[in-house]
């Protein structure tokens, strides 16, 4: 009988970070969204965004064993242990607009979870074909779903890039703003180079060439200029973060830490 193969944990923690962060970061716009529609539909995105944290934990935990479960990993480690792209724990507005208590700007919204989502459909793509058959399965459920984000992230990029000359600047701001936090996909973190040599894993530096013809394409039709490459490179997923994952996770995690073993 052939052994079981299971991705590296820290790769495992790094996927389920990304989305766990994302949904919570979506989540922020229900009972805010800009129309009743919209309102609907980034809360629909966040729940798809955690039902795959929660597949891809329920995994991990089973990797790690001792104890562990989707909800200790969620909810019990702190800023340093989380693995997430530092662009999914961005507040939802540019560097100018103050503290992460400033009004929310949909074009940040918009223009994160297409250059997420962009990127996460290739690698769901990528990871459906891992040795690790559970995570392939998580990968090819994940790509169902995440090709609809993309498509009404492109949809909206279009409406406001290509809107009135308001909605445009609006969205070349954003795109400035949160473009250089894209040079994080493609660099190699630990995890990924073990995930990758297993055979568990991907390559994201094998995705970029298929992620900047597809970026340009859609920046192309929203009217909207690619910023020139360059700035600070990121490395959330290597537990280096932002100052604004610890106002996140002291909100997401407030509950579950006031009572411990608590069942709902």
């Amino acid at each position: 009988m052939l052994a079981t193969v299971h991705a590296p944990l820290g790769f495992l923690l790094h996927l389920a970070d990304s989305a766990l962060i994302l949904g919570q970061r979506n989540a922020e716009w229900c009972g805010h969204g800009p129309v009743l529609e919209e309102d609907i539909a980034l809360a629909n995105i966040s729940l798809d965004l955690i039902g795959q944290a929660r597949l891809l934990y329920q995994h991990a935990a089973a990797v790690q064993g001792e104890g562990a479960t989707e909800d200790t990993l969620a909810y019990f480690r702190d800023v340093r242990a989380f693995r997430n792209h530092t662009l999914a724990e961005l507040p939802h507005h540019g560097p100018l607009a103050g503290t992460a208590a400033a009004d929310r700007d949909y074009a940040t919204t918009i223009v994160r979870n297409f250059l997420t989502s962009q990127f996460m459909v290739l690698r769901w793509e990528a990871l459906a074909r891992s040795a690790d058959a559970q995570l392939a399965a998580i990968a090819a459920k994940s790509l169902k779903e995440v090709r609809y984000h993309l498509r009404h992230a492109c949809d909206w990029l279009v409406k406001l890039g290509d809107g009135t000359p308001h909605s445009h600047a609006r969205t070349q701001a954003a795109l400035d703003h949160l473009m250089p936090y894209t040079q994080e996909f493609w660099t190699l973190s630990p995890d990924e180079a073990q995930a990758l040599q297993d055979g568990t894993g991907d390559d994201p530096r094998a995705l970029r060439a298929a992620w900047d013809e597809a970026i340009d394409a859609w920046l192309h039709e929203a009217t909207l200029r690619r910023p020139a490459p360059g700035g600070h490179l990121p490395r959330g997923k290597e537990g280096l973060h932002s100052e604004h994952l610890g106002y996140l996770l002291s909100e997401m995690q407030s509950l579950a830490r006031q009572h411990p073993g608590a069942r709902w």
